[in-house]
């Protein structure tokens, strides 16, 4: 049985989206290159200790920091709130489910104000913030425009072990179900939530956690991820394509994932769809469907499922990890015992193949 989280009698704080991830990485020059003269973030401002990073149409100061550090992992996943009453509203609401809660009002980080940062009941340090420098949206700078052009910040995606149990407790904070992946024991092996109205703000992957999945950014149009493999193949860092490119079913999206010197996996993502109706319907996808991960088919590579970053504490130390209990996507569906589907029994006569036995994931 899962240990639920207790629902507080505070109000949740009104989340309006994700907005910055800050995470450790160990050497900044080769960050650096990755981030900015790869992917083509740009510098908000930057000194010998940190980056301050923000795609081409944000207007806050930044959405990703790269702070130095003797251990890759990650600081903090950030999330804007509609007005700075609902800062108060996040330490109250943390303060009632017994969580370590830390306030500073000048912030944590340069161009961000009084935040909250807690150490959620998941693990996670989540911060929690509304005053923030504005800066030049880049919409109009053409000048500027790469061909493989970084738009958005998108959504963050955590490793958690018990899936319900985190799923209950982000749906009391506010955030809807826009897909999930379901077997018919009645396991769940991830769900996608939102508080914007696209298909995640976060995703909860079930394994072993608390770790960071990836942290994902848009692009405008499928030819930008194009772009980024061929400038990764360009300078000779294809090794750091570790999936797709590809669509997924989940989600619609196409995608691309690479992984930063560290090994921190970014997701660079276009094409989702609209959620924001209050009936948005969820979709339930069957774990042993082929297509659920890659709408063509392709398969997932195991280090998809088995490697995420550390996540820290307030003091900065790492997180214990704790081990799944429940079964694995990766188990279920590979090795001599696993399948996967394309097309289930039940399908129009002279259509029921498409099982793929022992070789997909």
């Amino acid at each position: 049985m899962t240990d639920f989280i207790p629902t507080p009698t505070a109000p949740a704080p009104d989340i309006v989206r994700c907005a910055y991830m800050e995470i450790v990485v160990t050497d900044l020059a080769k960050s650096r290159a990755f981030y900015v003269d790869m992917l083509g973030l740009h510098v908000t401002e930057e000194d010998d200790n940190a980056i301050y990073l923000r795609t081409l149409e944000e207007f806050i100061h930044h959405n990703l920091v790269l702070r130095k550090g003797p251990i890759a992992a990650v600081a903090a996943f950030a999330y804007r709130v509609k007005s700075p009453a609902e800062v108060d509203a996040a330490e109250a609401y943390y303060r009632e489910l017994g969580c370590r809660v830390e306030r500073r009002r000048d912030g944590f980080t340069k161009g961000v104000g009084d935040s909250v940062r807690v150490e959620d009941p998941l693990g996670f340090p989540y911060e929690f913030f509304y005053e923030v420098e504005h800066v030049e949206r880049l919409t109009q700078r053409y000048d500027l425009y790469s061909a493989g052009e970084l738009v958005r910040l998108d959504h963050f995606n955590q490793v958690t072990p018990d899936v319900p149990r985190g799923r209950k407790y982000l749906e009391d904070l506010g955030f809807r179900v826009s897909e999930d992946i379901q077997d018919s024991d009645g396991v769940t092996y991830a769900a996608w939530m939102h508080r914007k109205q696209t298909v995640h703000d976060t995703a909860l992957t079930g394994g072993n956690g608390p770790r960071m999945h990836h942290v994902a950014f848009a692009t405008h149009e499928k030819h930008n991820i194009i772009q980024i493999c061929d400038k990764m193949g360009a300078l000779r860092i294809s090794d750091r394509i570790e999936r797709g490119p590809g669509r997924h079913g989940v989600s619609n999206a196409f995608y691309l994932y690479i992984l930063d010197p560290d090994g921190h996996r970014v997701e660079i993502y276009t094409q989702d769809y609209y959620t924001g109706d209050p009936d948005n319907p969820t979709i339930t996808w069957d774990v042993h469907d082929n297509q659920r991960r890659d709408w063509w088919g392709n398969p997932v590579v195991p280090s998809w499922y088995t490697e995420a970053s550390l996540v820290l504490d307030l003091d900065g130390n790492p997180q214990p990890v704790i081990v799944r209990e429940e079964k694995s996507e990766m188990a279920v569906t590979v090795g001599a015992d696993g399948f996967s589907y394309t097309r289930k029994d039940g399908a129009p006569e002279g259509d029921r193949t498409g099982f793929k036995l022992g070789a997909q994931l």
